[in-house]
């Protein structure tokens, strides 16, 4: 008989699965469990605007990134050129990384656990921060928040949105399931 591979669930996985997956079916009233809103994937997104001049804020971008997420990014380049702001079509302006599965539940249990009460002055993230559909944005002002990073090695603070799309239909369902998550909303 062959052995089978046991696979490690992460903490905000099995606290999903446990305590927020009957409690979210008993709120809304679902009769299909694949009704029941979870998150989908995290996109983590930072502008590097600077790139054009300086490569090494890309560099220093991508590797800060990959250390907070665990996963390699993506250099997200410009579709068209901006005079204006010297960029031609092509160039590098940023980078990006989508998270998904194990790496995604790890990254949420890290931002609500840690980094998010790092912040000074913290009262809690924007509850009015919703697209319409269940999906909520965030925008973090700088990158010292997760512990990965040290501070002797940051050369500049740098921000980054991040992005956590659910499979909820309507904001109420995508703000019951991140405050089950333990996503901090301040009260309004």
């Amino acid at each position: 008989m062959p052995e089978t591979a046991t696979k490690e669930i992460t903490r905000l996985k099995a606290i999903y699965l446990e305590t927020v997956f009957p409690k979210l079916q008993e709120q809304f009233k679902y009769e299909n469990i694949h009704q029941v809103p979870k998150l989908a994937k995290i996109v983590i997104n930072r502008g590097v605007g600077e790139a054009s001049a300086n490569a090494k804020a890309l560099d220093a971008s991508f590797k800060e990134i990959a250390q907070i997420t665990g996963q390699q990014p993506v250099i997200t380049r410009a579709k068209k050129a901006i005079a204006s702001f010297k960029v031609r079509a092509g160039m590098p302006v940023g980078i990006m990384v989508t998270l998904r599965s194990d790496r995604m539940y790890e990254f949420m249990d890290r931002l609500v656990s840690i980094a998010l009460p790092r912040i000074r002055d913290f009262r809690g993230v924007n509850p009015k921060s919703f697209d319409g559909r269940g999906n909520y944005s965030l925008g973090l002002r700088e990158q010292l928040l997760f512990p990965e990073i040290s501070y002797e090695s940051v050369d500049k603070v740098r921000g980054m949105d991040i992005i956590i799309c659910t499979t909820a239909r309507t904001d109420e369902e995508g703000r019951a399931l991140l405050a089950e998550l333990g996503m901090p909303f301040r009260k309004t």
